[in-house]
């Protein structure tokens, strides 16, 4: 008999997580996911089923509004999976937080922007908005403001919206197109921000504010910098992602300082999209909003306010580039033991499969060795590349599952023990500047693909939301 209290304490230890077998249906169903490995977004969904489908049972996993407390799932699922021998973990985290994301888009209807999309022309800023809307599931809330001088909600529907094919016409006399408060948008864009909102400005990006008569360009440049920087700094938590599409432009260009001209030609536009930090982070890795920041017209891309990551990555004990001997040593850290150089150079070369699609960089940005900080005693280059399928093989599977690219790092084995430390640094990327123009006033040289101030404007911002100095460090230590 002295073991019933023992039992009902340990019961009340429970209570809230197992609530003392009363859970026993989930908890067997939590088993079965992690056990089979079918940790998925559709194993995650038959779960949350099984509770809402219950709700008396499972009171306690719900909110008042009876939805699935994705917090208090990922403690039970944490507390079975820690049972398990081996402890299990299964992060659901991109399942949770925010049960669905809402979208808010600010549509620039000025001068400037009124020639991306003519009859004429092939409609990719309209196309761009469309998808991007598309991108969110069916249901979702969705709500459309045209903005210039201020912000004016869209007076039709989302439908409307989409079907129309000359948006601009139909949107005429909204504002003052004669000029853009971005101060104003970004304030009011930012003011306006709830939990789980994304909110997407659709603009050529260039600044230009009312009464500029006889400003000089580089005062307006230092102005759109502090601008940038003095908005953004007092929202913490943000995080921001810009787009580059390119698209077809028919129409009369307006220069900042310079007489109008006819253009018909390729011109960038671009996509901010604003949201707090875990949204951005649901936004990236749900599967239900692939395509928004990944869309395939995307050219370039970059996302501010991003903090140091953990990278998972594999060495490669066998791969067509390793030169010299190694043995992987298994324990913490990544450490290679019994290094011998090649016989032949004496240089050791070594890889490391790696996941770096987290940090949603495009790959003109991951694959080039100038983006990143190598430190090492014997002087180790770093290269990399993108993992195309070609690549995998029966014998390097295990290696390359997941992985998105190979880091490959050459040196002269000479020192008896080296740690060589890669970290990708966080800087404005060069596209921005490649991007940028100090001067509108005519069609000619990188008209095409440039914007006026863009570097002034994106590096206010980067200054404002920089994070940590680098997006990932990697330690490997060699040992002789």
């Amino acid at each position: 008999m002295r073991r019933l209290p023992l039992l009902l304490m340990a019961c009340a230890m429970m209570a809230g997580l197992l609530s003392c077998g009363g859970h026993g249906k989930l908890e067997k169903a939590v088993r079965s996911v992690l056990v089979s490995g079918d940790t998925t977004r559709a194993a995650y969904d038959s779960l949350c089923s099984l509770v809402t489908d219950n709700p008396g049972k499972y009171s306690d996993m719900l909110t008042p509004e009876g939805r699935v407390d994705h917090k208090k799932m990922a403690d039970f699922i944490e507390q079975i999976g820690s049972q398990l021998r081996p402890p299990m973990h299964w992060d659901t985290r991109p399942y949770g937080g925010v049960d669905d994301l809402s979208l808010t888009v600010y549509f620039e209807r000025s001068g400037s922007m009124v020639p991306y999309d003519q009859r004429g022309g092939g409609g990719q800023l309209k196309k761009a908005v469309n998808d991007l809307i598309n991108h969110f599931p069916a249901g979702s809330k969705v709500d459309i403001n045209i903005v210039n001088d201020g912000i004016y909600p869209y007076q039709h529907t989302v439908d409307e919206f989409l079907k129309d094919r000359d948006i601009y016409q139909s949107t005429a006399g909204v504002g003052d197109a004669a000029y853009t408060d971005f101060q104003l948008i970004f304030e009011k864009i930012l003011e306006a921000q709830r939990p789980g909102n994304v909110s997407v400005l659709v603009s050529d990006l260039i600044y230009s504010p009312k009464d500029t008569r006889g400003v000089s360009l580089d005062k307006i440049f230092n102005e759109e910098n502090s601008l940038a920087t003095r908005v953004f700094a007092k929202y913490k938590g943000k995080s921001v992602v810009v787009q580059q599409f390119m698209g077809d432009y028919s129409g009369k260009y307006y220069p900042y300082n310079g007489v109008p001209f006819e253009y018909n030609g390729k011109r960038p536009f671009y996509l901010v999209i604003i949201a707090d930090g875990d949204a951005m982070d649901q936004l990236a890795t749900d599967k239900r909003y692939s395509g928004v920041l990944d869309a395939p017209a995307v050219r370039y891309s970059y996302r501010f306010n991003q903090a140091t990551s953990d990278v998972q990555c594999r060495v490669l004990p066998e791969w067509k580039d390793n030169a010299g001997r190694f043995r992987v040593k298994h324990g913490d850290g990544i450490v290679l033991a019994k290094c011998d150089g090649d016989r032949q150079t004496g240089k050791l070369c070594f890889s490391l499969a790696a996941n770096l699609g987290g940090l949603m960089k495009d790959d003109a940005l991951l694959t080039n060795p100038a983006n990143y900080e190598v430190k090492s005693i014997d002087g180790y280059t770093l290269t990399v590349q993108p993992i195309d399928q070609s690549m995998v093989t029966a014998n390097n599977k295990e290696y390359l599952e997941g992985m998105t690219h190979i880091l490959t790092l050459v040196g002269d084995l000479k020192s008896p023990r080296d740690e060589v430390h890669i970290s990708l640094r966080n800087e404005l990327p060069e596209w921005v500047r490649q991007s940028s123009s100090q001067s509108d006033t005519s069609a000619g040289g990188s008209f095409s693909t440039t914007t006026l101030g863009l570097e002034q404007l994106l590096g206010g911002m980067f200054d404002a939301m920089k994070g940590g100095s680098s997006f990932f460090d990697i330690t490997i230590n060699l040992q002789r």
